[in-house]
């Protein structure tokens, strides 16, 4: 039905239709990286295993291939800049494609992406380029280095906080903030791989409990927060 205004025209009644949605539970992603691709892997707080996918930060024909820094040190320090500047610009963008086709999918389940935990080396911290290109063993820790990074871009693009744990300090720092729940965790993702099944590997594990960890924290965090 419509109405007559003041001036005697006929308008429409205008409804509001207020439509309620459940609200988001909450998830975590794990990533471990490699040369060019990683694991990464999904888990609630109930350490359910949600998505396990295998990303790729690379298109086959990039120049360089997975071993960029190999590549920029055949170049002059100006044209190896240049090069590992697009390289990891390419590298970005299509990290943030993969991360953000997990999160559409965890959308689709009804959960939020609300953290993010990458599994890091036990390196130092990278000297500059020219130093990088003079010693082969920082070679490959600068392109560890720089796939990690791509993808906590993606994640930091897409809004999702990210923490970093080193890989060798992951169980002490589970054990810290899980305590006597920390062996039914580990052997809950142990077990997993048989009712999801392959692949679940070492790298799949250690991803599920860094994203539990980090969801945990987060969790525990809110709560002191509001207590």
């Amino acid at each position: 039905m419509g109405r007559v205004s003041p001036a005697g025209s006929f308008s429409p009644t205008l409804l509001t239709i207020r439509i309620h949605f459940p609200p988001m539970k909450l998830a975590a992603l794990g990533i471990r990286m490699h040369s060019g691709w990683g694991i990464l892997v999904a888990v609630t707080d109930t350490a359910e295993i949600l998505e396990r996918r295998r990303i790729s930060v690379i298109r086959d024909e990039i120049t360089g291939g997975k071993q960029p820094y190999h590549h920029a040190e055949r170049l002059g320090i100006p044209a190896a800049e240049n090069y590992l500047r697009g390289y990891v610009l390419e590298c970005n963008r299509l990290a943030t494609e993969e991360i953000q086709r997990t999160v559409s999918a965890l959308h689709s389940h009804g959960y939020r992406a609300a953290k993010a935990a990458l599994l890091l080396a036990s390196g130092r911290q990278l000297p500059s380029l020219p130093q990088i290109l003079a010693v082969h063993p920082l070679i490959h820790s600068a392109e560890g280095e720089l796939f990690r990074e791509t993808v906590r871009h993606g994640c930091e693009s897409l809004s999702i906080p990210v923490s970093g744990y080193k890989e060798r300090e992951l169980e002490a720092d589970a054990i810290k903030l899980l305590g006597d729940l920390f062996p039914t965790v580990v052997q809950q993702f142990a077990r997993a791989g048989k009712s999801i099944g392959p692949p679940w590997t070492a790298d799949h594990k250690s991803a599920a409990l860094a994203a539990y960890v980090a969801l945990k924290a987060l969790l525990a965090k809110h709560v002191s927060a509001t207590g």
